[in-house]
């Protein structure tokens, strides 16, 4: 969609009611339907009226006016307290912006699972987790409670050889991600594997969904290897590990980065 658009160009009126008709400069990524998706329901939500002209009014101060200082006051109410520290922890981990972000929507359960979408009023044939097919999906199930979701956390930390005791809530589990024997930046790395996983999770969710995928844990726990190696190899100088070695010895790789 080119930007600066109007809105009367991206849809039409049909006999009195409004119609978007979204269109893309470029086909879609696989990870960017979902975004879509959301998008349209976001869009759907709005309510269009025929010849009349639209306003903006910032409703949290009067007259109506936007202003910095009540938007950051806004903001900084919502992540006061424990949910900033998960937050501050999560946007210096070492990873991409783009798994980072599907993180942090899985911290806030703001992606599109099957449970949130029928709470937005969006009509499914299933409620059915795609992995499991057992629970509904929500982003608790989805992530931490299926026994596919179980697999991959259980290989993770036989990988890293560590011990390790579920949390029941998203956040809390996120937290603990932490290893007691090494630096506050060795574990910005390890809580950047639970980054990984969380994203190849929704990765292979999406591929289940859309295009005809199947169910593969081990899939899922070497590509979080791969990420994670990936991740390190671009934004730390000092790593300099082979793949295998990275696989094969995760522990000793983590020693030189400081």
């Amino acid at each position: 969609m080119n930007k600066g658009q109007k809105v009367g160009e991206v849809g039409e009126w049909s006999n009195s009611v409004w119609r978007w008709r979204l269109r893309w400069r470029r086909d879609k990524f696989l990870w960017e339907s979902d975004l879509e998706q959301e998008l349209v329901l976001l869009l759907s939500r709005v309510n269009m009226k025929y010849n009349v002209s639209d306003i903006q009014v910032w409703g949290k101060e009067e007259p109506g006016q936007f202003s910095v200082t009540s938007a950051y006051e806004i903001l900084s109410n919502q992540v006061r307290g424990h949910q900033s520290e998960v937050y501050e922890l999560l946007w210096k981990t070492k990873a991409f912006p783009n798994a980072v972000v599907t993180a942090w929507r899985v911290l806030l359960d703001k992606l599109p699972t099957r449970v949130n979408l029928n709470m937005r009023g969006v009509q499914l044939s299933s409620m059915e987790c795609p992995l499991c097919q057992q629970e509904e999906e929500s982003a608790q199930h989805l992530f931490m409670e299926c026994c596919h979701a179980q697999r991959v956390w259980c290989m993770c930390f036989r990988w890293l050889d560590i011990s390790f005791v579920q949390q029941n809530d998203l956040r809390s589990h996120f937290l603990s991600f932490h290893m007691f024997q090494v630096s506050n930046n060795q574990n910005l790395i390890w809580k950047g594997v639970w980054v990984a996983v969380v994203r190849c999770k929704w990765d292979q969710r999406n591929l289940i969904i859309f295009k005809q995928g199947v169910v593969d844990a081990e899939e899922i726990f070497q590509k979080v290897q791969l990420k994670t190696w990936m991740w390190m190899k671009h934004k730390m100088q000092s790593f300099n590990h082979s793949f295998v070695e990275w696989v094969l010895n995760p522990n000793i790789c983590l020693k030189i980065c400081k």
